[in-house]
């Protein structure tokens, strides 16, 4: 199971950048020019970030459990609703990495290293867990217990889904944060999917603040 962000919607473009900006002097822009990507730039550089939020955008994401609530950290100028698991009992999907990787070396307490030399035994073994967590769910869910009591034998792996709705100042502040290197490689793929729907969008706004 893959890590997804689907477009859904969004407001205004990079021209609403640029007359946001020049309201301030009672002037509008009606097509985007040269001098035009040059105030957008100007406004990143020097961080005159309110015009950027005039921007909306609207993405539907699908992610394991583990990074939806790293990424659910971040909510100034978004808006998240997920997925409820006390209202739908349907068939649970998770995710698994191609390759697990080791602890890192050294003094470092997060992240990752290398393919870990056993990944193939760890896939077993978290398959095996996998397994036996859904059967259990199942078992519960047709004997009647109550979802939002169920879902508590479900792994940190179980996919979730949600709308994401925020300005592209708050979303480019999410994909600065885990683009970065020392983000979480399954983080750095969100990022790039975040990016892919995003930057076509508003490609000199975006890529200012990037």
């Amino acid at each position: 199971m893959t890590i997804r962000v689907e477009y859904m919607d969004h407001m205004g473009s990079d021209l609403s950048t640029v007359n946001a900006a020049r309201v301030s002097f009672a002037n509008e822009s009606e097509e985007l020019d040269a001098r035009d990507e040059k105030l957008i730039q100007y406004l990143a550089d020097h961080r005159h970030m309110t015009p950027f939020r005039h921007n909306q955008v609207q993405v539907r994401c699908k992610a394991p459990i583990f990074l939806a609530r790293q990424l659910g950290k971040h909510q100034a100028g978004l808006s998240w609703n997920e997925v409820s698991r006390r209202y739908v009992d349907s068939e649970p999907e998770f995710y698994a990495p191609d390759v697990w990787r080791s602890r890192p070396d050294g003094s470092v307490k997060q992240g990752s290293g290398e393919a870990h030399p056993q990944s193939a035994i760890v896939a077993k073994m978290v398959e095996r867990t996998t397994t036996q967590c859904l059967l259990d769910y199942n078992a519960m869910i047709d004997n009647g217990v109550a979802p939002e009591l169920a879902r508590m034998i479900l792994p940190q792996s179980m996919m979730t889904t949600w709308v994401w709705t925020g300005n592209l100042l708050a979303f480019a502040h999410v994909y600065r944060e885990r683009i970065d290197s020392h983000a979480q490689l399954e983080a750095q793929m969100f990022a790039r999917e975040l990016d892919a729907v995003i930057r076509p969008l508003f490609p000199v706004s975006w890529a200012a603040l990037t």
